[in-house]
């Protein structure tokens, strides 16, 4: 027995096969071993054959910890995500010697899990592809927070199948299949997956091992992660830093160019010096205009603004109202030249290429100096502007100075007040707004006359004889400015300073007649609307209405003592007859003849078109009832014929 010990403990150190030590049982039982003797030859090399297995189990763990080693010091490189994610999944089909590998993230709000890495796939695992949420050995994985596996996934009923993840399974034949959760902080970041197109059976040390590596994976992942918030966080801080240093070298820039713009106006220089030295700051072509488009100075000497010049206005319009320059396109923008509220002119840039922040303060900076300019060229700009203002509310509202007094102060503020004005009130449909108030100064300061604001109206005293032209060019210019329909009504033409309230209270109430009659974008005078405005108005000026239909009849007779009204009145009676109203009025029909005659020569040829006869007849209806509620004046008789 001693010699079989012997030889077993040589079987030993040689790693003998098993065979070997049933080949030593074989021969001891042939010799004729007694059964005693041969059941401690069994027990001795069973006990051999464990120990022999504890050891190669122990070299086997330590095989898979050295590789565990390899792999954490692997994992603590710096990787990407991507580049990691490749790492582990390489480490983990190589760890256990299987066929395949992969990682998942959850991606809640889809509802599915994205592979973001595989390792060993053959074509239907791609990176990008996503698997449902409700099943498969990840998901029994993640809900446990431990690892899960199956020797055979097809067959095994355990858990929820999905059918997605099971036509990945016969796609690539897999059988074995391994789901570890990736933890971090209490937190799933993700599920590894490892598997083989064996059946396999996991020992508790490949899952112990698998395990541990997936924790090294979850701190790795994490780590990854952090690194690459870190470094976005450092390209923003370099980001910021480099905008910081830039904005704070364009502030400076924008000091210097200031200062040397200002020294150049204040030294003499005009405005085409300035336009040359500013358009050379800002890299293209400046115009410098006043408020009625005109090319005060440019650079080049024959730049144009080369846009629309209607939108070029309107844009110019927004940029005064905002206080600041504006786009017109990526290469033009516009400046409003200001003084207060008072708009002076315009700065318009045609850049070389796509104009930049910088320049578009260069520009604003352009524009203040250009109104200094302005300012020393024409003094007191914006006072004057108020004052002006001023000057036409207190003619709208009444004023107690003389005629000649008024005309005085007109002419101080550039206004001829004993040159024929006509006054036109418009409202916007939409209200006044800055860029209409800012129109309205403009259009006064083109056209040399006077405007001011009342509530919902704006209200111009222009020089001219024509109230209807006047108030066409402004409700179809301030309209197209704002792009919404313009009411508007006009009265005049008088040249009488003193008379500005009641021209103003006659446009007012052509202006309400208008809106009364609902039609916005309408222009009307008093003599357009007729009895229409008499009849509209809030306070009807009949005095008004029948001065100005029949006014010159009334006068003649008065002053000639003539029967022209009564002639009037049974010419109208006998349905326009001369002969039945020479008649009426016992007078030869000759008679009658020469005094229609005379009304129109008084009236105008057109008193007797429909619209215009209508209007006689009820002013002469008016002038009857006035006369009878007046009790005052005694009918005329036997007066001499016209």
């Amino acid at each position: 027995m001693a010699d079989e010990a012997f030889e077993i403990l040589e079987l030993l150190e040689k790693e003998a096969p098993a065979a070997a030590f049933e080949d030593l049982v074989r021969r001891a039982r042939e010799a004729g071993a007694g059964g005693a003797e041969l059941a401690r030859l069994v027990r001795a090399t069973d006990l051999s054959l464990s120990i022999r297995a504890l050891f190669a189990r122990r070299q086997q763990r330590e095989a898979g910890l050295a590789a565990l080693v390899d792999t954490a010091r692997d994992l603590t490189l710096p990787y990407d995500l991507d580049a990691l994610l490749k790492v582990i999944t390489r480490r983990a089909r190589l760890l256990l010697g299987l066929d395949m590998s992969w990682v998942t993230f959850d991606d809640l709000p889809a509802a599915c899990s994205r592979v973001r890495a595989a390792d060993g796939h053959a074509s239907a695992l791609t990176i990008g592809f996503t698997v449902p949420l409700d099943g498969g050995v990840g998901r029994r994985a993640s809900d446990s927070t431990a690892p899960f596996w199956t020797s055979d996934y097809l067959p095994d009923e355990s858990f929820v199948h999905s059918e997605v993840i099971d036509e990945v399974v016969r796609a690539e034949g897999l059988h074995a299949v391994m789901a570890v959760p990736l933890q971090y902080d209490g937190s799933i970041l993700g599920v590894l997956y490892v598997a083989d197109r064996h059946v396999r059976h996991f020992s508790p040390d490949e899952v112990s091992l698998m395990s541990s590596l997936a924790d090294l994976a979850a701190v790795a992942i994490e780590k990854a992660r952090l690194l690459e918030e870190t470094r976005h966080e450092v390209v923003e801080l370099e980001q910021g830093t480099t905008r910081a240093l830039d904005s704070s070298a364009a502030a400076v820039h924008l000091r210097q160019v200031h200062g040397r713009l200002l020294d150049l106006v204040l030294g003499g220089g005009g405005l085409g010096v300035l336009a040359a030295s500013s358009s050379e700051e800002l890299g293209g072509a400046l115009v410098i205009r006043d408020t009625a488009g005109r090319t005060l100075a440019a650079h080049p000497p024959k730049a144009a603004p080369g846009a629309d010049e209607a939108e070029l206005r309107r844009l110019l319009l927004d940029a005064h109202t905002e206080r600041r320059p504006l786009r017109l396109d990526d290469r033009t923008w516009a400046a409003s030249v200001s003084a207060g509220d008072e708009m002076l002119g315009a700065v318009v840039l045609a850049a070389e290429d796509t104009v930049t922040d910088h320049q578009v303060q260069l520009l604003e900076l352009t524009a203040q100096v250009t109104a200094v300019v302005l300012l020393l060229r024409h003094g007191v700009a914006a006072t004057e502007g108020q004052l002006r203002e001023e000057f036409l509310r207190d003619l709208l509202r009444g004023s107690s100075q003389s005629a000649q007094a008024l005309v005085e102060h007109g002419r101080r503020l550039s206004v001829d007040l004993d040159e024929p004005h006509v006054l036109v009130a418009a409202r916007p449909e939409q209200g006044v707004r800055g860029r209409a108030v800012t129109w309205t100064s403009s259009y006064a300061h083109r056209h040399h006359g006077l405007k001011a604001v009342d509530g919902d109206v704006v209200v111009l005293l222009l020089p001219g004889t024509d109230p209807e032209g006047c108030a066409r060019r402004v409700a179809g210019e301030l309209g197209e400015v704002l792009g919404v329909p313009v009411t508007a009504g006009a009265a005049g033409p008088t040249a009488d300073p003193t008379a500005i309230t009641r021209t103003h209270a006659e446009a007012r109430r052509c202006l309400d007649a208008l809106t009364a009659l609902g039609g916005p974008g309408g222009t009307a005078t008093p003599g357009q609307l007729g009895f229409l405005g008499l009849l509209l108005a809030d306070e009807p000026d009949v005095a008004g209405f029948v001065d100005g239909t029949i006014g010159p009849v009334l006068d003649y007779d008065d002053q000639q003592y003539t029967e022209l009204v009564p002639t009037l009145e049974a010419y109208f009676d006998s349905s326009s007859s001369p002969s039945r109203a020479a008649e009426s009025l016992h007078v030869h029909p000759n008679t009658v003849s020469r005094r229609l005659e005379r009304i129109t020569e008084l009236l105008g040829e057109d008193w007797q078109k429909p619209a215009r006869l209508l209007q006689v007849q009820l002013a002469l209806q008016l002038n009857r009832t006035r006369q009878v509620l007046s009790r005052g004046r005694r009918p005329r008789s036997g007066q001499a014929a016209g």
